[in-house]
């Protein structure tokens, strides 16, 4: 069963959060509330490519998973703020409002960022957390000058989502190999316009909330996080090996796992194994808690 709950986050930006529960989920008189868990998607993602993974967390936990600012069903700003402040904050709000602190953050990409950001900053609310294939480096402005080319580049409209999900998965110039995970993560995104099929989201967002983190290297707010965290990251991810051990290194608490056959799209990709990199994390978590 899934609730969409709409949540105030900062600036008044209204979002769409969504509750995952198992039929049985709900806590019984006088029981403690199921430890909460909160899903953050990467850039262009959107609340429900976590599904699979907030289904099987839903038997033990309390999860909800957020659309963020400028994406899904959450609302759009035409000039936004879309910076990392305004990531956070709305992370922040939803912990809050919904009562999950203190909340296990898990969060892939840009999600993950944010996620190291909020529990860096608001010890008091983040109990653990998971990095999924997140780089703490700075990736500069030729990165930024790359996808800007990028998204020029996509064919759109798309005449149906199957058009969209073969070309992402299979036609797009930065795919050196055929990658279901990727395609099928990008037709979610996708939406039936009047012309074909378009993405959810702006481009001219995505660029704008992607320019404020990518000059920059995060290596001290990741040192600031007290909590048990996890960093895992796909064999061909975009999270070399290398930076992904000196992030655990730098965390007080941290933890590495890597999934073979998988790339950034490692949830996608190889949803057992992210599931069995999961599980011993959280178990800890649990054993920790009582």
């Amino acid at each position: 069963m899934v609730q969409r709950i709409d949540v105030t986050g900062a600036d008044g930006v209204r979002l769409a959060a969504w509750e995952f529960r198992e039929p049985t989920a709900a806590a019984a008189p006088g029981e403690p509330q199921r430890p909460g868990v909160l899903l953050l998607h990467g850039l262009m993602g959107r609340a429900f490519h976590w599904a699979g993974t907030a289904r099987w967390l839903a038997e033990r936990h309390r999860v909800v998973a957020l659309d963020q600012r400028g994406h899904g069903q959450s609302e759009r700003p035409a000039t936004g703020p879309y910076t990392r402040e305004a990531f956070v904050l709305d992370a922040e709000a939803v912990v809050e409002q919904l009562g999950l602190g203190p909340v296990t953050l898990v969060g892939h990409s840009m999600g993950a960022l944010t996620a190291w950001q909020l529990a860096a900053r608001r010890p008091d609310l983040v109990e653990a957390l998971v990095i999924c294939d997140m780089r703490a480096s700075a990736l500069g402005a030729a990165s930024q000058q790359e996808w800007e080319e990028w998204f020029r580049r996509w064919p759109l409209p798309f005449p149906t989502q199957d058009a969209a999900r073969r070309w992402f998965g299979e036609d797009d110039h930065r795919v050196e190999r055929p990658d279901p995970g990727r395609g099928a993560f990008f037709a979610e995104v996708m939406h039936e316009a009047p012309d074909g099929w378009r993405p959810l989201f702006s481009r001219r967002q995505m660029l704008t909330a992607r320019e404020t983190w990518v000059h920059d290297a995060h290596w001290e707010e990741l040192a600031q996080v007290g909590c048990p965290a996890l960093v895992v990251r796909g064999l061909d991810g975009e999270l070399g090996r290398a930076e992904a051990q000196e992030m655990v290194r730098v965390l007080p608490a941290g933890q590495y796992a890597e999934i073979p056959d998988a790339g950034h799209y490692l949830h996608y990709d190889q949803p057992d194994a992210w599931r069995a990199a999961l599980e011993p994390f959280l178990d800890g978590v649990k054993a920790g808690r009582n």
